[in-house]
C-alpha cells in the first residue's frame, strides 16, 4: 500500500510540475516568445510546430524562430490561455493535450495594429531528465485564428 501511495504522490507532483513547465512556456510566449526564457524548456533535440508556423528542431533553431517571431511584431502583446490539461505520466516521459485560447495585438506592415485571437489546442511530449521535466516535442494546432474589434457594438454592456 505504502508503494501505491508513493506511486500515485510522485504521479500527482509530476503532473504539476508539467503545469509550471507549461505555464512558464506561455509567460515567456507573451514575454515577445522570448527566446532565452523559452529555449531551455526543451530538450537539447526537442520540437516546436505549429500548424501554422512550421516547425524548429534543436533547442538553438528553436530559440531562432522563436526570437524571430518575438521581434517580427507579428504577434505582440499576447495573452495565452491554456486549459482542461490531460497530462499521462509513464516513468521519465509524458504526454499532454491542452485547449488554447490565445488573444494578442500585432504590427501589419504598413504599421498599423490588429486585434486577433486564436482557438486551438496543444499536443505535447514531455522528459524528465535529471530530474527536471522539459519538452520533447510542442505541437500547437490552430483550428480558427480571426480578428477581433475593440469597438462595442452594444453601448449597454
Amino acid at each position: 500500500m505504502v508503494d501505491d501511495i508513493t506511486r500515485r504522490l510522485r504521479t500527482l507532483e509530476d503532473i504539476e510540475a508539467i503545469k509550471k513547465l507549461k505555464a512558464q512556456y506561455c509567460s515567456a510566449c507573451d514575454d515577445d516568445h522570448n527566446p532565452e526564457k523559452l529555449g531551455p524548456l526543451f530538450t537539447r533535440d526537442g520540437i516546436w510546430e505549429a500548424s501554422t508556423m512550421g516547425r524548429a528542431t534543436g533547442r538553438t533553431a528553436i530559440q531562432q524562430k522563436l526570437g524571430e517571431l518575438g521581434r517580427s511584431g507579428v504577434i505582440r502583446n499576447s495573452a495565452h490561455n491554456v486549459f482542461n490539461p490531460v497530462i499521462d505520466i509513464d516513468g521519465d516521459r509524458a504526454s499532454g493535450h491542452w485547449r488554447l485560447i490565445m488573444l494578442y495585438t500585432g504590427i501589419y506592415p504598413d504599421g498599423s495594429l490588429h486585434y486577433s485571437r486564436i482557438i486551438g489546442w496543444y499536443r505535447d511530449e514531455y522528459q524528465r531528465i535529471e530530474n527536471q521535466w522539459l519538452f520533447k516535442s510542442l505541437y500547437c494546432e490552430v483550428e480558427e485564428a480571426a480578428p477581433y474589434t475593440l469597438d462595442n457594438p452594444n453601448p449597454n454592456i
